[in-house]
């Protein structure tokens, strides 16, 4: 169930819960070094000079609040200052935060995250698929947003699931450029009147992307800006612990309702494909040591050459002995090779290769635990 609170009662980490006040002070009072992510929408302070209208002469809903207004640029940068110091002091060292802006605020932030010791990694541009026209036809039509994605020093180990991004990219990449439609239809929330209930909602599609890519299962992700609470909403499905403040009731009590609708994805869907080098290692001797392979074996390959597994985990064939990978690069007279692929042991009449009994382990230690 979420919890809303307010900062008297914000000592300890209050995981999972929308704190009410200023997000300046409320940082400032949670435990430093607590978080693994900051995900901040900060006002972008769009300086919007009147009414906004479409050439039919109706009203824009543009963002004209009073939480996007401040009486100068000076004024705007004390606050980002003060906000990022605050944010920054919260991170663990390796943790890493996420800005996103128009051309009317990031810049400046960009600035400022540099002036307070975070170390830029990417500028990302969100392209947005179905943007606002521009309506007065004076300027281009403002397409995209940018995120800045920043740890919080420089050499910081920081989390980034370059797998997990290259297949939800199928099988590509993930480039710095995000093409993604803004937040319409069903996933538009709506007040009572049925107005927009915010109106800089973000997409949870922006979100999932940047919570799968830069955070794990049971980080706690933090938003300083929390709104009507996408980050949060996102952060639930996919196991993720998340903070939100936000000094709006309008958006709080939106923000209660929608998270405590969404349901946490199980276990096995929050996987995500890991890079190999960060799978625990499991040496072939262990396989042996276990009994899933007996000393004598015969392992096969897919060309029909053959070698016997010894009792230190090495296999020795009519000319040659060593381990898994040597053995089978020089039966096949190449540079290297892959021992785990290429060698196969036999199964109820079936040959299977040696990796499944590796996966096998692999799978029993993650499931230890901690």
């Amino acid at each position: 169930m979420t919890k809303m609170t307010d900062i008297k009662s914000a000592q300890a980490l209050p995981l999972n819960t929308i704190l009410s006040g200023d997000c300046i002070d409320i940082m400032r009072s949670l435990p430093e070094n607590s978080v693994d992510l900051i995900f901040a929408d900060p006002p972008y302070n769009l300086q919007l000079k009147g009414q906004l209208h479409r050439p039919d002469n109706s009203r824009v809903d543009a963002v004209d609040d009073h939480w996007d207004q401040f009486s100068s640029f000076g004024a705007y940068d004390e606050f980002t200052r003060e906000w990022l110091s605050a944010a920054r002091r919260l991170l663990k060292p390796n943790g890493a935060i996420w800005v996103i802006g128009s051309y009317h605020n990031i810049f400046r932030v960009g600035s400022a995250l540099q002036d307070a010791g975070y170390w830029i990694l990417n500028d990302v541009v969100w392209r947005k698929s179905n943007p606002m026209p521009n309506f007065r036809g004076k300027r281009f039509t403002n397409a995209h947003e940018t995120m800045i994605w920043a740890s919080k020093s420089e050499g910081a180990k920081y989390t980034f699931n370059y797998e997990a991004l290259k297949s939800l990219n199928e099988g590509i990449q993930m480039r710095s450029d995000w093409v993604l439609p803004i937040c319409n239809g069903g996933e538009r929330l709506k007040d009572a009147n049925g107005d927009k209930a915010h109106p800089t909602q973000k997409p949870e599609s922006l979100l999932h992307r940047v919570l799968v890519g830069s955070t794990n299962p049971g980080d706690v992700v933090l938003d300083p800006f929390f709104g009507t609470g996408t980050t949060g909403a996102v952060a639930k499905m996919l196991g993720r612990d998340w903070i939100g403040i936000e000094r709006e009731a309008a958006y709080r009590e939106v923000a209660e309702k929608r998270i405590a609708n969404i349901r946490k994805f199980d276990k096995a869907a929050l996987e995500v494909t890991r890079a190999k080098r960060a799978e625990p290692r499991v040496p072939f001797g262990q396989l042996v040591e276990r009994g899933m392979l007996r000393p004598g074996e015969t392992l096969v390959s897919p060309s029909g050459k053959s070698a016997k597994v010894r009792a230190d985990g090495t296999l020795v064939g009519l000319d040659v002995k060593g381990s898994i990978h040597q053995v089978g690069a020089h039966l096949e007279g190449a540079p290297s090779c892959n021992g785990w692929t290429y060698w196969h042991f036999k199964k109820d009449g079936k040959t299977v290769p040696i990796d499944v009994l590796r996966q096998q382990i692999r799978a029993e230690m993650e499931d230890r635990p901690n």
